[in-house]
């Protein structure tokens, strides 16, 4: 099992990024997808969730109405759209699933800094 995220780097506060994270080792389409972040000193938390079909998604109150979360079956990737990023949103970024057999699997993350 892998998760390979990217799309990361240095963005201007209101900026936007859109990252991805490639998955393999596992039937992707079988499995609801989250993206977690970790920030500097602090613990890692989940930010946004999609079903496996795509059709339901959440996300943590730090980053509704800004973040969305979609993903590709076909491709076997999840995407993290971000859009008017703020300094506390600075964090290493991951993709993962908690269930089935890639749930104690993590990538090695995408770095996120927001910084004028």
């Amino acid at each position: 099992v892998h998760f390979v995220e990217s799309g990361g780097g240095l963005v201007q506060p209101g900026g936007s990024l859109r990252l991805s994270c490639a998955a393999s080792g596992f039937t992707f389409s079988n499995y609801y997808m989250k993206w977690y972040r970790q920030a500097p000193g602090k613990e890692r938390e989940s930010v946004a969730f999609i079903s496996n079909t795509g059709r339901y998604t959440n996300y943590a109150d730090s980053v509704k109405g800004r973040f969305t979360i979609s993903r590709d079956n076909a491709k076997n990737t999840v995407y993290l759209q971000m859009n008017s990023l703020k300094p506390e949103d600075t964090a290493v970024y991951f993709c993962k699933t908690d269930l089935g057999p890639a749930a104690g699997a993590w990538g090695q993350g995408t770095l996120v800094t927001v910084s004028a």
